[in-house]
């Protein structure tokens, strides 16, 4: 009765719980650690002489699963277990933890003690190495002009005393890996930390710092690298331009496995953009296997390069391959009529923080001299739309545009989301905060409202959710959309409904029936 009772209580893994805890780091669960060593060459864990590295250890599970694996894959060349043991602790598993916390927490993982020169390790190792290969040592920020030269954080939020983080990586802070642990690694595996304030803000206004961790790795020219981190680079994201390029033109990269939904990863966990793993080979040099599983919850795989003669961006859901492509035949982009961000000026914080505008008064009523300014009002969640009035000698960027026809686009919105707020058509004499892209201007308004029923159509907003990979949407979002012609010279007629636009711009582009029923589906009908 006790043995059948022992044997159907439910025990679970403590770092599967550890994975589901509300947390600023994302720990891994050991599923998932498992499916990104599923993607190694399994021959690796038969290999005494194989050599492996977690760069930024959160709980020890990768270590700690390879070490499984080895234990199994050595008992033909090493059978005394405890010699496996000591050989697999002292000589084939390294990790740098990223807090003292996550140290302990990795060590107490792979070796059952915090300090494995104890009794009650696994493997004991010298007193002169209390830590092990699991290493963490608090380092420094290097400042210079408020910012760290190697991870961007900011000096005011992360010059800190002894009693808190630093939160200074120290695989990212010009540290010699070859040299502290005195090897060359094979493997180098990990979950790296996604992003750091800046002073900017958060989320995706805070500094990424993933893609340092996997460009750090890169230069220590290990055989394999297998990480998992957010999708933003695939599409944009502060900072990320020149890593996307250099990951675009890397023919080392073996496998991506891309989920536009973090939660089938990370359960109740919300990444814009979701995230992916990849496995990258020294030797390999090819096309990629690319897995991505939709919000729809279909997966679809494709062998191609990730670089295109269409897109600046990784395309990654390949049955939006074939609309991209005949979308790109028109040469002019409706980027081009998109402004970058803050058109004219006025941060998002305009009307919640009225005193750090002394300069300039607010006034609810017009007149001759006084443009309309459009913004939003309150903190994140509960924040509404609201108008005032200023003085139009106030504005001192895009002054062109005052006196023309445009539209207010809202940058931010869900990713999941294929419909944007309401978009407001703005008249001459207005103006709008930070909170808006400017589209525009148009010198009639019958063209602002061709505009508007473009924008509307299934069309655009699926090439615009294509490319959307964060909250915030910028004028690169745009990229893949062409420009139409809004005056009465269109070959679209823009007084039709929305559905007979959709099908004048689906005969236009040459969509057949399977990329048009493609569209229909994941796009909802805009009001």
């Amino acid at each position: 009765m006790e043995n059948s009772l022992f044997q159907n209580v439910y025990n679970p893994d403590v770092l599967s719980c550890i994975a589901n805890l509300s947390n600023d780091e994302v720990f891994t669960p050991p599923e998932l650690a498992n499916k990104i060593i599923d993607m190694l060459p399994q021959e690796l864990f038969e290999n005494p002489d194989t050599t492996f590295l977690d760069p930024c250890c959160k709980s020890g599970v990768f270590l700690r699963e390879i070490a499984k694996r080895l234990i199994k894959g050595l008992e033909q060349q090493i059978p005394d277990l405890e010699k496996r043991i000591e050989h697999i602790f002292s000589k084939q598993l390294f990790g740098i933890a990223i807090t003292e916390l996550t140290s302990l927490l990795s060590r107490r993982s792979v070796y059952c003690s915090k300090y494995p020169s104890g009794e009650f390790s696994v493997y004991q190792f010298s007193e002169e190495k209390p830590q092990g290969n699991i290493i963490f040592q608090r380092i420094k920020h290097t400042w210079k002009d408020g910012k760290c030269i190697y991870c961007g954080a900011s000096q005011n939020e992360y010059d800190r005393g002894t009693e808190l983080e630093t939160h200074a990586y120290q695989f990212i802070h010009n540290l010699d890996v070859n040299k502290v642990f005195d090897m060359k690694f094979d493997v180098i595996i990990g979950n790296p930390p996604y992003q750091m304030s800046d002073g900017g803000g958060t989320g995706d206004s805070a500094k990424p710092l993933y893609h340092i961790f996997i460009e750090n790795a890169k230069k220590l020219s290990p055989q394999f690298i297998a990480m998992i981190v957010p999708s933003r680079w695939m599409k944009g994201g502060k900072g990320l331009n020149e890593f996307r390029k250099t990951m675009m033109n890397d023919m080392r990269i073996k496998i991506i496995h891309d989920f536009e939904d973090a939660k089938e990863c990370f359960s109740g966990l919300h990444i814009d953009g979701g995230v992916c793993y990849f496995l990258w080979d020294k030797d390999y040099n090819g096309k990629v296997n690319y897995y991505f599983k939709s919000l729809d919850g279909t997966t679809n795989h494709s062998f191609r390069f990730l670089r295109s003669d269409v897109s600046e961006t990784i395309i990654r859901d390949y049955r939006q391959s074939s609309i991209i492509q005949k979308a790109s035949v028109e040469k002019k982009k409706f980027q081009n009529i998109v402004s970058v961000r803050n058109p004219f000026g006025f941060n998002a914080d305009f009307f919640n923080t009225p005193e750090s505008y002394s300069n300039i008064t607010v006034y609810e009523a017009s007149d001759k001299t006084r443009v309309k300014i459009y913004g939003v009002k309150g903190k994140k969640g509960g924040a509404k739309r609201v108008f005032g009035y200023i003085a139009e000698n106030n504005v001192n960027k895009n002054t062109a545009s005052i006196n023309q026809y445009k539209l207010f686009f809202s940058k931010a919105y869900m990713t999941t989301s294929t419909v944007p707020p309401e978009i407001i058509v703005g008249l001459p004499k207005t103006i709008c905060t930070e909170t808006f892209l400017m589209i525009g201007g148009f010198d009639s308004k019958i063209e602002a409202e061709n505009c508007l029923a473009y924008i509307k159509s299934k069309f655009f907003r699926a090439l615009l959710f294509y490319n959307r990979h964060s909250l915030n949407i910028s004028r690169e979002s745009f990229e893949l959309i062409p420009m139409q012609d809004f005056t009465f010279n269109s070959d679209i007629d823009w007084n039709l409904s929305t559905e007979e636009i959709d099908r004048q711009l689906y005969m236009k582009y040459n969509l057949d029936s399977t990329e048009i029923t493609f569209i229909d589906t994941m796009i909802k009908p805009m009001e």
